[in-house]
């Protein structure tokens, strides 16, 4: 969730370039037949949350919103339609672009060239962040960063006596900055890095067997080009079950104090009770529950003798005898025990 206001130089429409083709393996079971992007956190998919949020940031017209897709196979028609759908909502236009292989950050950004001119963001799409800066005016392009206690285990900055970026560092060995990448930058003009971007794949630049934004960045410094930081107040992961457990009831408790109504009027209650903050989907049932706080429940559920808390239950799915913290739970799962801790997906059954 993001709160700002930016000033731009100029008034161009805005473009969003969403990469979001991986598989989110590290998410699995819940990513087997949900693209990570797609998975709600506090009841909104998470690309749709940093999407608009980004929107709120920018406080000036987005003219495109281009999504860069994997496998049409896992990435269906039913993926297309909710970006376009979401894209409509901001009076956005959404191209849709496809990654045919893994080949990396930078070979994904490539993949939508032909939207690839103007001033842009992109923002990769498993993080949130919580945030309030300006756009510097002067600045070439802006690098998002949060600012961590073990640095040596991120990507960071190197920062001049200007407050400028002038070199990328992953992972150092020895002190650079405590300023980690969180993966949202901004390009004033984007055709920039999308000349580097080509350099960097017709010289075959590779990195682990991938192309990555950092080298066409990287040569963007090289021209001295003016980076900054935008920094954030909170950056919140969606890579594994753990953190995205965490994430949904930071999340909750954000939303809860900005006064977001959080409960659906439809939930039925029976001998039940809610600790907020919670997130309650349309005709949720709970019948001798206690759920909270720090509970994401999706609509259709059914919770029965029932404790939940800290926990992301997903669509239309049924819990009973259960006493559940630090769980997630996939669409249409059925789960009946006294098991914590766990992690089930779709269409699965623990009884």
């Amino acid at each position: 969730m993001i709160s700002a206001c930016a000033e731009m130089t100029n008034i161009k429409k805005m473009k969003i370039i969403v990469p979001m083709a991986g598989r989110g393996s590290r998410l699995r079971p819940h990513t087997l037949t949900v693209p990570k992007p797609l998975i709600p956190v506090a009841g909104k998919p998470i690309v749709h949350r940093l999407v608009e949020d980004i929107a709120k940031v920018l406080d000036q017209p987005i003219d495109e919103i281009a999504f860069i897709l994997g496998d049409p196979a896992f990435f269906g028609d039913d993926v297309v339609e909710s970006l376009e759908k979401l894209a409509k909502s901001l009076n956005a236009k959404a191209s849709i672009y496809r990654q045919d292989q893994p080949l990396g950050t930078g070979h994904a950004i490539m993949s939508a060239k032909e939207s690839l001119s103007g001033p842009a963001v992109v923002a990769y799409a498993d993080t949130l962040i919580k945030a309030d800066f300006k756009l510097d005016k002067d600045a070439d392009a802006v690098i998002w960063t949060k600012k961590v206690s073990n640095p040596e285990a991120f990507g960071v900055v190197n920062l001049n006596e200007k407050d400028e970026i002038i070199e990328l560092v992953e992972k150092p060995k020895e002190f650079v900055s405590d300023q980690a990448v969180i993966g949202i930058y901004y390009f004033k003009d984007i055709a920039v890095l999308k000349e580097k971007l080509e350099e960097v794949l017709n010289e075959n630049l590779m990195h682990g067997g991938e192309y990555q934004i950092n080298d066409g960045i990287k040569k963007m410094m090289a021209e001295d080009r003016i980076f900054k930081t935008g920094t954030v107040d909170e950056w919140m992961d969606c890579g594994n079950k753990n953190v995205t457990v965490e994430t949904n009831g930071r999340m909750l408790n954000f939303l809860h104090q900005d006064g977001e109504k959080l409960i659906s009027d439809s939930v039925k209650i029976t001998n039940s009770e809610i600790t907020e903050p919670c997130y309650i989907g349309e005709n949720v049932e709970l019948v001798n529950a206690k759920i909270g706080p720090n509970v994401s429940v999706g609509d259709g559920t059914k919770i029965t003798d029932a404790e939940v808390k800290n926990s992301l239950i997903q669509t239309f799915a049924e819990v009973r005898n259960a006493k559940l913290d630090n769980a997630m739970i996939g669409n249409f799962a059925k789960f009946d025990g006294n098991f914590t801790q766990i992690s089930i997906g779709d269409y699965s059954t623990l009884e």
